[in-house]
């Protein structure tokens, strides 16, 4: 039995609803399917205002525009992200500055966040890894204390909750994924959460390529013109009525993860109170979205045999992400590998674990032979 890294979830919906777009013929952002999520997201999570987008990728780039990011600005951010995190912050202009991560969640080290705060900091960007939940209310206090904006890179936690507040809550915007390796995909999308009602204009602008038309659809003019700065942050109204069944059906996929993930802590959690290795710490109030759940090894080595291990088994979990801080684009910034030794330290010893909701019904019990059998040859019986 093959058990890959990740299968996307269809709920039985997306043909029917994406038919019905196709036919509507208006194919385009911001219509009848997309307004059914942007409605859904608002009613159910209490988001001031949603902005669906073709990726989170665009989301963060929006995000940052919308911040007001300048050249010689700064933004803190986790080194361990992907690197659309760091591109939305270069693409303005400003300056990414990396800093540490929390070892429990992989989250930003809040400690080192503030010590890198300077008379140049701009913006906030923590990430919610593995649909872990930030510390936002502790983000939020930080940025009033210095007059800081913050954007959360939730990429991967929608429906992950924190004290019963939604992730997208609470800060004053947070981009959300809808690619394929998500909880809930389009193929391609994402969405910009706006949280201050005062920058939703604004926002409407930057969508719409820096034009006014947002106004003009309101009957408030009768014409557009070029206002501000932006680009095409939309996405397609036939990808929306994909994503539209998706989140129809959140509860009913995020229950599959979160078995899947269950099982997971379970079992390595054994190996973890045996000094193997680590598994994820959840912060207390955390409702986890089943995204993933990630694996730190007690050695480089160990790690890489444990991936060869499985493979063999056709089993396929996979590295984390190589830091942005020891990169090539990292180095043009003037970084170096030092700067950040418990990242990169990290970095060399993690695995994220197949995790899908489908998985939950055929195979996990394969898969979890399958690693357990690893594991034993790795660490001894448990």
């Amino acid at each position: 039995m093959k058990i890959p890294f990740n299968i996307p979830y269809l709920t039985g919906k997306e043909e029917a609803y994406m038919l019905e777009a196709v036919r509507s013929r208006r194919h385009c952002g911001n219509h009848s399917f997309g307004q059914r999520c942007i409605a859904l997201m608002k009613e159910k999570y209490g988001f001031h205002e949603v902005f669906l987008t073709s990726s989170a990728t665009s989301a963060l780039e929006m995000g940052c525009l919308l911040a007001g990011l300048e050249p010689g600005d700064e933004v803190i951010l986790p080194s361990y992200t992907f690197s659309s995190t760091g591109n939305a912050v270069v693409l303005t202009g400003a300056r990414p500055v990396f800093c540490e991560v929390d070892p429990r969640t992989m989250n930003v080290d809040l400690r080192h966040m503030e010590s890198l705060i300077t008379e140049r900091t701009k913006l906030l960007l923590p990430i919610d890894y593995a649909g872990i939940p930030c510390d936002r209310k502790a983000i939020k206090a930080l940025a009033e204390q210095h007059g800081l904006k913050v954007l959360v890179d939730a990429a991967q936690s929608f429906h992950s909750f924190l004290d019963g507040e939604p992730c997208g809550a609470g800060s004053d915007m947070a981009a959300f994924s809808f690619h394929e390796t998500k909880n809930l995909s389009c193929g391609e999308g994402g969405a910009l959460v706006v949280n201050q009602p005062e920058w939703v204009e604004r926002a409407r602008f930057l969508q719409e390529k820096g034009t006014d038309r947002s106004l003009v659809l309101a009957g408030v003019r009768s014409k557009y013109s070029w206002v501000d700065k932006g680009s095409s942050f939309l996405l397609a109204d036939i990808l929306a009525g994909m994503l539209l069944a998706q989140l129809e059906d959140v509860e009913t996929i995020t229950d599959k993860r979160r078995k899947v993930a269950e099982a997971y802590h379970e079992l390595y959690g054994t190996f973890e109170k045996a000094g193997a290795l680590q598994i994820p710490h959840l912060p207390q109030g955390t409702r986890h979205n089943g995204h993933a759940v990630f694996v730190i090894f007690d050695t480089s080595a160990n790690r890489d045999r444990y991936l060869a291990l499985l493979r063999e088994k056709d089993v396929h979990p996979y590295i984390g992400y190589l830091p942005l801080h020891s990169s090539k684009m990292g180095a043009r910034y003037g970084c170096k590998p030092e700067d950040l030794p418990l990242t990169e330290d990290l970095a060399g010893r993690i695995v994220r674990l197949p995790l899908y909701a489908d998985l939950a019904d055929t195979g996990l019990d394969y898969c979890l032979t399958a690693m357990r059998e690893v594991l034993t040859v790795l660490y001894g019986a448990v």
